[in-house]
């Protein structure tokens, strides 16, 4: 490998001791937080590394979650993009989502603190499903904020929070939808700093969160490495593949290839209804430097600096803003962003459902809808990472079913 190489593979893209990712990141946050926030900056990294931790993780991940989520060599996509494409399967894991990596991660830490309550807010509900999991699972009081917007769209993963225990506020203002129910699960925080941990649910909020989500999700692009050596003979793929919202499973896809240049990182925002329609979610296209929910990120936002509603037609990915980790990866040119739009997505949902027998999430889709945007090479190894099934979409799905520029050419 030439020094150029070598230089290149060991630049660092994550979080400085400031909890700086560049110019993105840090904590901006209200007084009564203060403490909260800096007691977990300084025990979340003794937890994580150490051995108690590391044991009790590893083996509710392989008992209870069931990993290693497989890695699928899916065939017939691969036939029609001209190259090798595999699946990180996490839709496989217990409770469809690779959410449950990172809230059992979380409750484990907040169990350590001496934490008595769980708050959470969730967009799609996977989230929320999984937070809901690991307190029945560990006996915790559990509160859930979900704009009403999404309560109404995904019901299903509501029933299922309700009959895991959990109580789930629909959040009435704004736009009623992801960004709302931060707020408002931020405000409870505020008010009962003492006993609540918040499990956020993705590479958002003050410093620590967006590094303790990614470590924790970082299971994926560890477990991308091993399965690639055993299939491919390698241990890294020519082009990762991932959807972006807040950015927790994209984080855990690229985590451990960062600093590793041979290794392209393509990552899909909702475009929505069009980058120039006013109904988008393309923060990172869109979005100016801002701060949004405790992080100094890309926002979208008005030019006198209010928030502006994002939509998408995927409940999990209309965020006015973006996690700083990959804010810094798309100003730096390490990732490229690719906003893939409602139609995209469902055609890309319906074409790996007709081809290889997998429905996605909605979420997943944008990154499988990325794919007719890409030109491989038949040598290209790509890893696309299907973050969750899709069940609770299938409303969705059904109503777009009929449509012939949907489905009509698979």
């Amino acid at each position: 490998m030439c020094d150029n190489s070598k230089k290149m593979m060991n630049m660092n893209y994550q979080v400085d001791e400031k909890g700086y990712y560049g110019r993105f990141g840090g904590a901006y946050i209200p007084e009564i937080l203060h403490k909260c926030v800096e007691d977990l900056r300084r025990n979340y990294l003794r937890v994580l590394e150490s051995e108690s931790f590391r044991e009790e993780y590893r083996t509710l991940l392989r008992d209870y979650v069931g990993r290693p989520s497989p890695l699928y060599f899916a065939r017939r996509l691969s036939e029609r993009y001209g190259c090798r494409i595999y699946l990180k399967r996490e839709d496989l894991n217990h409770t469809g989502a690779h959410k449950i990596n990172n809230t059992i991660g979380q409750i484990l830490i907040a169990r350590r603190m001496g934490k008595t309550r769980i708050i959470a807010e969730t967009g799609a509900g996977q989230h929320g499903v999984a937070t809901a999991t690991v307190c029945a699972l560990m006996n915790m009081p559990c509160v859930v904020y979900m704009g009403r917007t999404d309560v109404e769209r995904q019901q299903a993963n509501v029933r299922k929070m309700e009959m895991l225990g959990a109580t789930v506020v629909p959040v009435t203002s704004g736009n009623m939808t992801l960004k709302d129910a931060t707020n408002e699960a931020i405000r409870d925080w505020c008010c009962h700093p003492a006993d609540t941990f918040y499990i956020i649910g993705s590479t958002v909020g003050p410093h620590p969160y967006p590094d303790m989500v990614a470590r924790l999700q970082s299971v994926i692009s560890e477990e991308i490495r091993v399965q690639l050596r055993e299939k491919e003979g390698r241990d890294y793929p020519d082009y990762l593949m991932a959807c972006v919202g807040g950015g927790s499973n994209a984080a855990g896809t690229v985590y451990h290839y960062l600093g590793d240049e041979r290794v392209k990182i393509v990552l899909a925002e909702a475009g929505g209804e069009g980058l120039l329609s006013g109904r988008s979610a393309a923060t990172i296209q869109l979005g100016r430097e801002g701060i949004i929910h405790g992080a100094r990120t890309l926002v979208m936002q008005t030019e006198d600096g209010q928030i502006e509603e994002p939509y998408s037609i995927s409940a999990g990915l209309d965020y006015p803003g973006i996690g700083p980790l990959h804010a810094n990866l798309a100003q730096t040119g390490r990732a490229k962003v690719v906003a893939v739009d409602d139609d995209e997505a469902l055609r890309g949902a319906f074409e790996l459902t007709r081809l290889e027998g997998i429905i996605p999430a909605l979420e997943s889709a944008h990154a499988l809808g990325a794919l007719p945007r890409m030109e491989f090479r038949p040598s290209d190894v790509v890893v696309l990472t299907v973050s969750g099934r899709g069940d609770k979409d299938m409303e969705t799905y059904l109503a777009n079913m009929d449509r012939p520029e949907i489905s009509g050419n698979l």
